[in-house]
């Protein structure tokens, strides 16, 4: 059984870790901050945007990764994995865009995060439902 599908959503989202990573470790460079923040706000913001994302994907990736493996269809995968990158995307430019305050993205972002990562749950307790 290939996991193409998954492995498709769980490879953009290391992407979009990497390149958040990356944004944190050009402002560390630029301002020359080791460890922590030191007090630079925009620092802090690029830490808390990545550090989102970090907390969330662990938990929407693998409710996805069972849903595949629970033969899930591939039209509700697909649908799924874009709504998580969408989400992710908003939340990210969203946080950022608002310096940490209410912006729209931020709002969508983590609402679409959450309707995935429940809507996945949901699909994985009937799969195990159906299977008893």
């Amino acid at each position: 059984m290939t996991l193409a599908i998954s492995g498709l959503y769980i490879s953009l989202t290391a992407l979009l870790i990497v390149a958040l990573t990356y944004r944190v470790i050009n402002l560390r460079r630029t301002h020359k901050i080791g460890i922590g923040s030191a007090g630079n706000e925009s620092l802090a913001l690029a830490q808390r945007v990545h550090a989102n994302l970090l907390e969330n994907a662990p938990i929407a990736l693998l409710l996805l990764l069972v849903a595949e493996t629970n033969g899930t269809n591939n039209m509700v995968l697909h649908i799924f994995g874009c709504i998580w990158l969408l989400a992710r995307v908003l939340h990210a430019v969203g946080l950022t865009l608002g310096k940490g305050g209410y912006h729209i993205g931020r709002f969508w972002g983590m609402l679409l995060t959450w309707a995935v990562i429940i809507g996945l749950a949901l699909i994985n307790l009937f799969s195990f439902m159906t299977a008893l």
